[in-house]
């Protein structure tokens, strides 16, 4: 969870609220529901920009996402979300892909939401929205399987970095 110079790789608690602020300061109705389902979902951001409007499961209260990491096991998951995404998502009536941008398009909007929440380093990025969702998981108690069904691991040695943490956390 520590970089080779020692920096964290993960939002904690109160970074995550700074992002959160910084996010629904937003204009772009797009670009919030963007960072909120990475925030609220701690998936990868290919995973997040592989979305389509079928995975939204609305009546359960959940996205459906497409793992990408196991190229030969192909599996999906189903994450909990809060009713504010829900709200967001629904706003748009479209078909297919929910997000018409790049990867490098979805970097930077995530990369401009942290420097407006006064966040930097290793931390500010993708990656540590996602480790930050697990390390707020384990925060609050969810069981460790469900936050590597959350996280779409195969291996329980892959969540259970995250029993590691420790600090205020």
């Amino acid at each position: 969870m520590f970089d080779h110079q020692g920096n964290r790789k993960y939002l904690n608690k109160k970074e995550r609220r700074l992002f959160y602020n910084a996010v629904c300061n937003l204009d772009d109705i797009n670009e919030r529901a963007f960072c909120l389902t990475l925030f609220y979902c701690g998936c990868r951001l290919s995973e997040a920009l592989n979305l389509r409007f079928s995975n939204i499961d609305p009546l359960e209260k959940q996205i459906v996402f497409k793992t990408l990491k196991q190229k030969t096991n192909i599996r999906y998951r189903a994450v909990p979300v809060p009713p504010e995404l829900l709200a967001l998502l629904r706003k748009r009536n479209d078909q297919g892909k929910i997000w018409k941008f790049s990867k490098v398009t979805a970097w930077r909007i995530v990369k401009r939401c942290m420097i407006k929440a006064g966040l930097e380093g290793t931390k500010a990025t993708p990656k540590g929205l996602r480790h930050g969702f697990a390390v707020a998981c384990i925060s609050a108690n969810i069981p460790i399987t469900v936050v590597q069904r959350c996280l779409g691991h195969t291996d329980l040695k892959n969540t259970a970095i995250y029993l590691e943490i420790g600090g205020a956390e």
